[in-house]
């Protein structure tokens, strides 16, 4: 996806951004600014939305690969040509937004005062911190099961025995339903399954961000669900119902940017994270199949997650998995009922045939001798009595 670079710059200076939450930080970064995150282990989704938005370089307040699993946002990074300096600190936090930060090697300067080292990163640097993780993965493996037999001990009630669902627009049951999360290659899955949208009509559910990639491929949802952290205010009023995803106890953290913009929402309240509580729902409402699209799938994406989330995503996935497909297996699947290609192979065909037919057959041959009878009678009559000058 990404082209590497063979050199990448040693300095890079901008207007500094500085959040701790990245997929906050993207909505305002711009190009040639600096990105100043507190992102552990950084993700492939997160290290994407990044590039994107083509920083002059990133400062990292944590190592972006621990070793705890073989997280790939560093590597795409490093890849992407874009200057990585991380494991500085909690302090560089404190820079202010907007001031000039500039980036020499592993130091980092801010309104022209040296604020912070770090560690450079390099493609090879980090590609050898994350085939070492590799290595001990199965350590946190074991902390993967042990955390979902834990959650599967206190709150499988929740999880199994779904909570009233709130009142919907729109009807789930005997419907094919697509959730789309933005996250790993969901552009090209949302790309490959145009056919089948403009022909199933599926329901829509965007979970946040979701509801952009939707509208950036002319799709509009039918259901927007989650915190609402990471949506853009276009995307909520594209005209989709909202259901702010509440957490167990009644808390609702988007229903106050909703309240804020004067928009309608109903409340669900029910564990685990936002792209399981709508594959649940629509599991719950009846629905025929779910068709996943930019989801968690492998085991790395699971890591992704964090261990808070990892246990719920496993579990949804159990429980909706008689009716869950990839979208990415869709695409090898279906096919459009009728492509550009078969149909001229069945037009040709078809006149092929009709000439073969017609040939072989006795009163064909009679008027097509009748035909060229007239038409050289009528050539004879128009050019035959033309008198030389």
């Amino acid at each position: 996806m990404f082209v590497r670079r063979s050199i990448q710059p040693q300095s890079a200076a901008g207007p500094g951004r500085v959040d701790r939450r990245t997929k906050r930080l993207v909505k305002r970064l711009q190009p040639g600014d600096v990105a100043v995150i507190d992102h552990a282990d950084l993700d492939r989704v997160a290290a994407e939305a990044l590039i994107d938005r083509r920083p002059a370089a990133v400062v990292n307040a944590a190592p972006s690969v621990t070793g705890r699993y073989p997280s790939q946002g560093a590597v795409l990074l490093a890849r992407a040509g874009i200057p990585l300096v991380d494991a500085i600190g909690p302090g560089v936090m404190q820079i202010e937004e907007g001031l000039l930060v500039q980036v020499e090697g592993a130091q980092v300067f801010a309104g022209g005062r040296l604020v912070a080292v770090g560690t450079r990163q390099s493609v090879a640097s980090v590609e050898a911190a994350v085939e070492a993780a590799k290595a001990d993965l199965s350590r946190e493996l074991q902390a993967f099961a042990e955390n979902t037999l834990e959650y599967l001990r206190d709150e499988s009630h929740l999880l199994f025995d779904p909570p009233d669902p709130p009142d919907l627009a729109v009807s789930l049951k005997g419907r094919q339903v697509m959730v789309v999360v933005r996250g790993h290659d969901f552009r090209e899955d949302l790309l490959h399954l145009r056919s089948y949208v403009r022909e199933v009509r599926p329901v829509v559910i965007a979970v946040d961000g979701g509801a952009d990639a939707c509208m950036q491929e002319g799709l509009v949802p039918d259901l927007i669900l989650g915190d609402f952290d990471s949506v853009s205010d276009g995307a909520l009023r594209c005209g989709a119902q909202l259901v702010v995803h509440a957490y167990v106890g009644g808390e609702a953290p988007g229903a106050e940017r909703l309240d804020r913009l004067g928009l309608p929402y109903v409340t669900y309240e029910a564990p685990g994270t936002s792209e399981d509580v709508a594959m649940s729902l629509a599991y719950d409402e009846g629905a025929e199949l779910i068709v996943a699209v930019g989801t968690h799938a492998s085991m790395v994406e699971f890591l992704d997650k964090g261990r808070s989330g990892m246990a719920s995503t496993f579990l949804t996935r159990l429980k909706v998995g008689p009716i869950l497909v990839d979208a990415k297996g869709v695409s090898r699947l279906y096919r459009s009922t009728l492509r550009k290609s078969d149909l001229s192979f069945l037009l040709g065909s078809a006149v092929f045939a009709f000439l073969m037919m017609a040939m072989v057959s006795y009163p064909f041959r009679t008027f097509l001798s009748g035909t060229w009878f007239l038409v050289q009678q009528s050539f004879h009559h128009v050019f035959g009595s033309l008198t030389p000058w």
